[in-house]
């Protein structure tokens, strides 16, 4: 048995502070708080953990029963939260096919990658205007060098994470860390890609840089990494060596333009060869968009005397004036919002024509170069072809069927959330309107529940296209339907800007109502999980304060028993006491025949839940029986096992029920109880996409079966 020092105890704190993001993670946690006092809080995302580890050495080396609480604590965090691991060797993205070699820039990235390390970070910052090919170099670099880098080429494109805690975030996943592991913390975030990548000999490529603070905590001083950072300009106060992308050079941009239109177009252009070749400025992007026009089209004659100030600008226009009407349409009203993964279903919405025409449509974008990506991962416009394309959308749909396009595509999401919401979890009650999945679409609700999380950034934008758009409550509707990605995927920090449209959409066109309560209960249950108690607390408040002038008693006592779940994960289990008891009070008020009754039963049994939770809280620290918590955690196992006449079981929330009971037969000693039960949560979380949770209990039956004994006296190192 590991002894009980401030090293060991610090390093489980820090595990802990990983890996709250999951379901074991709060759990040891929250079990943590029951070895403290009453004025002891749980440490929030800004909070050190250094006094909180003070306080369970002094205590641990007064009390041998917290001694031996923490030493079983300490194991099941060791055994289950790990440190991330990097399951993957990351690739680059597929390169372009018409690469046409830059050699003095390529020259130069392979000088800085060999250069001997320093103390400084080795990294490069390659830039030049849109279109210049500084994301194609970047790659081509990466697999002309592949062997300079045996661990990988890891590429963040930082369009959409405007942040560094967002990038990190977008690093580590693609490492293979899996989002339940990541640091909510930026720091912690920043410390764990520096120790994933040390020693690794890897190409990191920052793609679509706007800043040095952006990437600068990306950049790792481990001497084996080798960083390349893309930008259109140089960065103020980034340390790399500049390295600037030039326009290709005459004979170069017509090799180019004859690798993508073939010798015969280019052939038949004549001396107007030269006239599309300066229209392109050297920019490979713009002469690629030209060529794949050439194949289909010869230009007109307008397109050979117009000389505009930008070239890709002038390319996109050639390249669009050849497409079908069709494909026209889906590709400038697509471009209407920065969607960050089309597909089919979507840019079908928005163009009006089926699903398997805009497949085809996007698949001939992308070949043309109006588009990159592919069919799983999703296509995407490049900036400027963008603003082409939504410049020629405000022309030619004018505003009013700008508005309807993407109101159409924002509607596509909604019909995905609501659908596979309910799907993923058929018992949650909602504002509006309710429908049943369509029937078969979905396998099981970890199946939709993977449909939704598969779009989910693209939901995200549709919630704040419908908030720029002003598409009335649209914003909320959707973000109520992505509820089961909060609840059961932990997706908070992707869905938070969604949340915060979603409560600002509310105040603006349905304030005081139910809907607002609603967004404010949804940003408040983000906020918990993300450790940001003080917004959190604010944010429940409001929600309790719309449902109270609402007059809507489901809502009030939704919001109240958020503001327990904030008391419970603080550790402030007698206050969250009683805030699920005032929750059940005001249930009380709902008569049979009254909106809400249905929900009355499970409301009551999730009460039964939380309130046990806290008066498990409380037995740990010897102001309670056991038998409290008990009693009130059996009644709810009662309830989602569908023990109850016409009550459906629900899996989900009784493998949660059952870990509760098991925690708290552990810690009163009852062994064989608590294995018995960890058995059966284990069973139940089967296909429910719970590894974390399983691992949870895996320890759990562990400490049952072979739990040591009473620890080493503490000391004090």
């Amino acid at each position: 048995m590991e002894p009980i020092t401030m090293s060991a105890v610090t390093t489980m704190a820090s595990a802990m502070g990983t890996g709250m993001a999951s379901e074991a993670g709060r759990r040891l946690v929250n079990l943590l708080g029951g070895l403290v006092g009453l004025e002891e809080r749980a440490p929030d995302s800004g909070t050190d953990w250094g006094p909180l580890v003070q306080v369970l050495c002094d205590q641990a080396r007064e009390d041998p029963e917290t001694a031996l609480r923490l030493a079983h604590i300490m194991a099941m965090t060791r055994s289950t939260l790990t440190p991330p691991t990097a399951s993957r060797t990351p690739r680059l993205p597929p390169g372009t096919p018409y690469f046409e070699n830059h050699r003095a820039p390529l020259r130069r990235l392979a000088k800085e990658a060999g250069r001997r390390p320093g103390t400084h970070p080795r990294a490069a910052l390659l830039h030049g205007p849109p279109g210049i090919g500084t994301t194609g170099l970047a790659v081509e670099f990466g697999r002309s060098e592949a062997r300079r880098f045996p661990d990988g080429c890891l590429y963040v494109d930082l369009r959409s994470d405007p942040d560094a805690s967002a990038a990190l975030r977008q690093a580590l996943v693609t490492l293979g860390v899996p989002e339940q592991r990541i640091a909510a913390v930026p720091a912690r975030r920043e410390a764990e890609f520096a120790e994933l990548v040390a020693g690794r000999r890897m190409l990191v490529v920052l793609d679509h840089a706007r800043s040095a603070a952006q990437v600068r905590p990306l950049l790792t001083a481990s001497p084996s990494v080798f960083t390349v950072v893309v930008a259109r300009r140089p960065l103020v106060g980034l340390d790399a060596a500049s390295v600037e992308v030039e326009p290709l050079a005459p004979r170069n941009a017509l090799r180019l333009l004859t690798r993508v239109a073939g010798k015969q177009a280019v052939d038949a252009l004549g001396d107007g060869v030269d006239v599309e070749l300066e229209r392109c400025g050297g920019r490979p992007r713009a002469i690629r968009l030209v060529g794949a026009g050439l194949v289909t089209a010869p230009p007109d004659e307008e397109a050979r005397t117009v000389t505009p100030d930008d070239p890709l600008h002038a390319a996109a226009d050639r390249a669009y004036r050849a497409l079908d009407p069709d494909v026209a349409r889906l590709h400038r009203r697509c471009a209407l919002w920065p969607w960050p993964a089309l597909r089919s279903g979507p840019a079908a919405a928005a163009a009006q024509i089926g699903e398997d025409e805009a497949a085809l449509a996007l698949e001939e974008l992308a070949g043309r170069g109006l588009l990159e990506g592919d069919p799983v991962a999703g296509y995407r416009h490049p900036p400027a072809v963008r603003r082409h394309a939504e410049e020629a959308a405000m022309r030619e749909e004018r505003v009013a069927g700008c508005l309807r396009a993407v109101e159409r595509t924002v509607r596509w999401y909604v019909d995905l959330a609501v659908d596979a919401g309910t799907a993923a979890l058929s018992q949650r009650w909602q504002i509006g309107a309710t429908q049943a999945p369509a029937p078969g679409r979905y396998a099981d609700p970890g199946a939709a529940l993977a449909a939704l999380g598969a779009e989910l950034d693209g939901a995200v934008q549709a919630v704040l296209a419908a908030r720029e758009y002003a598409l009335g409550d649209t914003a909320c509707v959707l973000v109520q339907g992505l509820w089961p990605i909060q609840l059961k995927d932990g997706r908070h920090e992707q869905m938070l800007p969604a949340l915060r449209a979603g409560v600002e959409v509310a105040e603006d066109v349905c304030p005081n109502t139910r809907m607002a309560g609603r967004m404010y209960t949804f940003l408040a249950s983000a906020l918990i999980e993300m450790r940001e108690y003080s917004a959190a607390e604010a944010a429940a408040r409001s929600a309790l304060a719309a449902e109270e002038h609402a007059g809507h008693l489901r809502g009030r006592a939704t919001a109240t028993e958020t503001l327990g779940r904030l008391r419970l994960v603080q550790w402030r289990y007698e206050d969250a006491d009683e805030l699920f008891v005032a929750a059940g009070r005001i249930l009380d008020g709902i008569g049979p025949g009254d909106e809400g009754a249905a929900d009355l039963p499970r409301f009551r049994a999730l009460l039964d839940r939380h309130r046990g939770r806290a008066r498990t809280g409380q037995a740990m620290r010897g102001l309670r029986s056991w038998d409290d918590p008990e009693q009130l955690l059996l009644s709810a196992l009662r309830f989602f096992r569908g023990e109850s006449d016409g009550v459906a079981p629900e899996t989900y929330n009784a493998a949660r029920t059952l870990t509760d009971l098991a925690e708290l037969y552990f810690f009163s000693g009852r062994r064989e109880q608590a294995v018995l039960l960890t058995d059966d949560a284990i069973r139940a979380l089967e296909g429910e996409r719970a590894e974390y949770h399983v691992a949870h209990l895996r320890a759990l039956r562990r400490s049952c079966v072979g739990g040591p004994d009473l620890p080493e006296p503490p000391t004090g190192g």
